[in-house]
């Protein structure tokens, strides 16, 4: 993706089943420096993926033919895409869900266009190379069996790529980059999301993102060798011991 809206405009694919939606959206985008498209159900949304192929997705939970969860189950299938839940007010099930089917963030309706611009903005900084510290040069991790690419987003484990979301990944390289040291939930939804500190977000978010990675580069995800809990904290990656550094 361009790091920039001057030199590659970001697409945006809108679904949502209410038109007013669709439209406000497309238009309040399209003047940030955006090119959207739009899809008023979950088969066509699929439908647009394919044929326009977006930098990220804006996704309603509910809608007719295949909801919001299906939508985000079968792009996950093929591609990392951001995507970006809209839920119902309240419905904390909602948001749950859509995140540990593979949503990067979400945005609770009724909410205000400028919102869902700092979260589409926030998410797509996120597909952009952090450069944390505590990463090699060569940008390559080597752990267990798990080797860390950070200059190609990459991860394999043993000879296996594994398809991590960008959300998912950013999190890994904050957690790799200082290694053996603890980040509360609300560290990481700065760092990760960029959420400022008053705002009031639901810290499930991280906790559903570090299930996910548990489960995607963890022996056994019930007990994790490598992305720990700090009882009373948050999260940390196991010490990484260079070569010739005494532990």
């Amino acid at each position: 993706m361009s790091g920039s809206l001057e030199s590659h405009k970001e697409k945006i694919l809108v679904v949502d089943d209410e038109a007013s939606i669709r439209r406000i959206l497309e238009t309040r985008l399209s003047m940030i420096g955006y090119e959207v498209v739009t899809a008023a159900d979950g088969e066509e949304a699929i439908s647009m993926f394919h044929q326009e192929a977006p930098d990220l997705v804006v996704l309603d939970v509910m809608m007719p033919k295949l909801d919001g969860y299906g939508v985000c189950q079968e792009l996950r299938k093929e591609s990392d895409i951001p995507i970006i839940m809209l839920t119902a007010l309240g419905d904390v099930a909602d948001r749950i869900t859509g995140l540990e089917l593979g949503a990067d963030d979400y945005v609770v309706k009724p909410f205000s266009p400028k919102e869902l611009e700092a979260r589409i903005r926030s998410v797509l900084r996120r597909f952009e190379r952090n450069g944390a510290s505590g990463i090699p040069s060569s940008g390559v991790i080597h752990v267990s069996n798990i080797r860390i690419d950070t200059n190609k987003r990459q991860v394999y484990k043993g000879d296996e790529r594994i398809r991590l979301t960008g959300m998912e990944f950013s999190l890994l390289e904050l957690l790799v980059g200082k290694s053996g040291d603890a980040f509360s939930r609300s560290d990481i939804l700065q760092e990760v999301w960029g959420y400022t500190p008053e705002r009031h977000v639901d810290t499930r978010v991280v906790d559903v993102h570090i299930s996910r990675l548990r489960a995607k580069l963890e022996e056994d995800p019930s007990n994790p060798e490598l992305i720990l809990t700090a009882r009373g904290t948050g999260y940390l990656f196991q010490r990484i011991v260079e070569p010739g550094e005494e532990v």
